[in-house]
């Protein structure tokens, strides 16, 4: 059984392999060797691995970018050829001794291998430099210059030279990451490490407040639409009760204005959708339906659009009836003093008139050193500013916020001009609270003996029964001509002299030279006697414009279908800021800008020219006459705008609350407070008792 198993194989074997000579038959193993020493003499394959660090493979064959060229007393050479297209066979046996064969092109080796020519001696074959040695000259040359004739002895010319050199560079890169990886302390690393882990767990991604963007009714983008149909459908149902009205349909009268009770009960104060009452969407339906009833028994298309109509001109009345309402309200706000400041101004001058012990001690101080600074209030070296207010708060922020900012607090005075009602009060506050260094001077404006209705043409026309019945009498057509626009026009501050005093610096401080205008409502933020070394270039005043594109332009503040505006101003003449102006005295009285005042305030009788104001007498007193200044010297819009850019106002030398919205009011911008009330002298016991009642 043995032999005949031996056999059959024997025989299957001699069907699966075709008879050889008997030694290869008895050796197999010389087959492969045999096999792989014929390939080798048929194409003298010479396979060289590239080094690790990537190798420069070249073709040695002369000409080997273009055609193929044979060598000389090649017999065996045969047609030529291009190298790069010949396929060659490689042999080789793997691991278990079986022969395998594949086909490849030169170019297949181009990046990997260096052919050799077989039929040039072997001493004649170049070089090949390998790409780690091309990297090597890059280096030692500085390997952004490399020298080209050193790099064509390395017969390097079939490498890319940009390629290589951004191999270099890269491999440069990952070096020096590497070593500053390596030289990170492991304990900063581990800082780092902690203060990533407690950022994360400190992370609050939920939004305070009112809205939430994971409430449900804020992933909807009509959140309100149920209250506004709610809303159309009362508009409707009304409509639908008046119809039913005139053609005596008093049961639809009745359910139509039942649904439109239970309908605004439902809707209340409710602002979006998930406000509204849970049977808001039950009264909409069964309104739906009543509606749906009515139109059926009531609808007439000449009917509905004429009561429409009606409808839609009686809204837009009372629209305009409810801005005009507001417009005076807040100008009836603004110009209110508000209960604690009224209670400030009564403490301080129940102190200056009732002087205890305290009190008389502060006036004998106060004296001492009035005495003493009398000399500075002429003396032309130092910084004078002059300030004209009624609120002994708002003053009092003015200057203490100017001697914070300032280098050399010694060297500054303030003039300070008030009515007679408020004098004692201001008085009194200087006296119990003096300013560090600084000096300052309180006037009562009815001392000027110079300011009579003779001289002063604002005053006359002040005292003119026109302008009281103007601001007087509220159904006087005059006053309501005009509508809304109006109101602000008519404000107690126009009719006061403090309001006018600018027009008059020399004639109050007739020896000065230079003096700063200040208003009352304004902050300073920044030290200001740079302002007296400015060259104005034989300009009287120093301001800043306020133009932007076509806003706050002449033709804003004037008439110019007035023939005397438009023959002598150009509408389109930037206009500029009252609140914080240089003013050159010496200039002024050379140029009799107070005389060119009177001229035009007297044309504006009628108030033909221009309206209520200083800002428009200003712009053309001063018409030629103004330097610009600066921006950042002085910021306005805080008493009107709540988008002023925050940056703007920290950058600003002065920021001015101009507007409405005075800081010492509920009206006030909130955003914009701190500003002012961080100046104001919350020691004082007369403002923590006033403003404490207020709390």
């Amino acid at each position: 059984m043995a032999s005949s198993s031996t056999a059959a194989s024997s025989s299957a074997a001699a069907a699966a392999y075709p008879r050889a000579p008997f030694s290869l038959r008895r050796r197999p193993g010389l087959l492969a060797l045999l096999f792989v020493f014929l390939c080798f003499i048929s194409f003298q394959v010479v396979i060289h691995v590239p080094s690790a660090r990537s190798a420069v493979s070249q073709w040695l064959f002369s000409g080997h970018q273009g055609e193929h060229q044979r060598p000389k007393n090649c017999p065996g050479c045969g047609n030529s050829q291009d190298v790069g297209s010949a396929d060659k066979t490689i042999a080789y046996t793997d691991q278990y001794g079986r022969i395998k064969l594949f086909k490849v092109t030169a170019r297949e080796f181009a990046s990997s291998s260096i052919w050799e020519n077989p039929w040039l001696p072997r001493d004649s074959q170049p070089i090949a430099r390998t790409q780690e040695a091309a990297e090597d000259l890059l280096l030692a040359n500085g390997s952004e210059t490399t020298n080209l004739s050193s790099a064509e002895t390395l017969a390097t010319e079939s490498v890319d030279p940009i390629k290589l050199k951004r191999q270099v560079f890269r491999r440069r890169r990952k070096e020096q990451r590497v070593q500053e990886l390596l030289q990170v302390d492991k304990k900063v690393e581990l800082e780092m490490r902690n203060a990533a882990i407690n950022s994360s767990r400190n992370f609050d991604n939920k939004v305070r407040g009112s809205y939430n963007i994971w409430r449900p009714e804020f992933r909807l983008t009509n959140t309100d639409s149920t209250l506004r149909l709610m809303k159309d459908q009362i508009i409707m149902a009304k409509l639908y009760a008046t119809i039913a009205i005139s053609q005596k349909e008093p049961d639809m009268y009745a359910l139509l204005m039942k649904c439109i009770k239970e309908s605004q009960t439902a809707i209340g104060d409710a602002l979006i959708d998930s406000e509204l009452d849970s049977s808001a969407l039950e009264r909409a339906k069964a309104m739906g339906h009543v509606l749906s009833s009515a139109r059926d028994v009531l609808y007439s298309s000449s009917e509905v659009s004429r009561k429409l109509r009606v409808m839609l001109q009686s809204t837009e009345l009372d629209i305009d009836a409810v801005k005009k309402q507001n417009s005076f309200l807040v100008q009836h706000a603004a110009k209110t003093v508000p209960m604690p400041l009224h209670c400030l101004h009564m403490q301080l001058t129940t102190d200056y008139y009732f002087r205890d012990g305290v009190t008389k001690e502060h006036f004998h101080d106060a004296a001492l050193k009035e005495e003493e600074n009398k000399a500075k209030l002429e003396d032309r070296s130092l910084y004078h500013y002059a300030i004209f207010s009624d609120n002994v708060l708002a003053a009092s922020v003015v200057v203490r916020s100017t001697v914070t900012n300032a280098n050399e607090p010694e060297k500054h005075v303030f003039h300070i001009v008030t009515d007679r009602l408020n004098f004692a009060a201001m008085k009194m506050w200087f006296i119990a609270h003096p300013p560090q260094l600084a000096t300052v001077h309180v006037e009562n404006i009815d001392n000027f003996k110079w300011l009579n209705s003779s001289y002063c043409s604002v005053l006359r026309q002040l005292e003119s029964a026109r302008l009281k019945e103007y601001y007087f009498k509220a159904h006087d057509p005059s006053s309501l001509s005009d509508g809304n626009e109006n109101l602000k026009y008519r404000n107690p501050k126009y009719l006061s002299m403090l309001n006018h005093l600018r027009f008059y610096m020399p004639e109050i401080h007739p020896k000065l030279e230079k003096i700063l205008f200040l208003d009352d409502d304004i902050v300073v933020q920044k030290d200001l006697t740079p302002l007296w070394d400015i060259d104005l270039k034989g300009m009287v005043n120093g301001a800043v414009e306020t133009c932007k594109e076509s806003f706050h332009r002449f033709d804003t503040y004037l008439n110019f279908s007035h023939p005397k505006i438009s023959e002598n101003f150009d509408p389109r003449a930037c206009g500029w800021a009252f609140g914080m102006n240089i003013f050159d005295l010496k200039e002024w009285r050379k140029r009799n800008i107070t005389g060119i005042y009177h001229y035009w305030q007297d044309l504006n009788e009628d108030r033909k020219l221009w309206k209520l104001g200083t800002l428009p007498p200003g712009l053309i007193t001063f018409y030629n006459l103004t330097y610009p200044l600066n921006r950042t010297w002085h910021v306005l819009g805080l008493g009107y705008d709540p988008a002023v850019d925050i940056a703007e106002i920290d950058n600003a030398a002065v920021v001015h609350y101009n507007g409405n919205y005075k800081p010492w009011l509920d009206l006030a911008i909130s955003k914009y407070n701190p500003y002012w009330s961080k100046h104001v002298y919350l020691d004082s016991s007369h403002v923590q008792h006033c403003y404490a009642s207020k709390q």
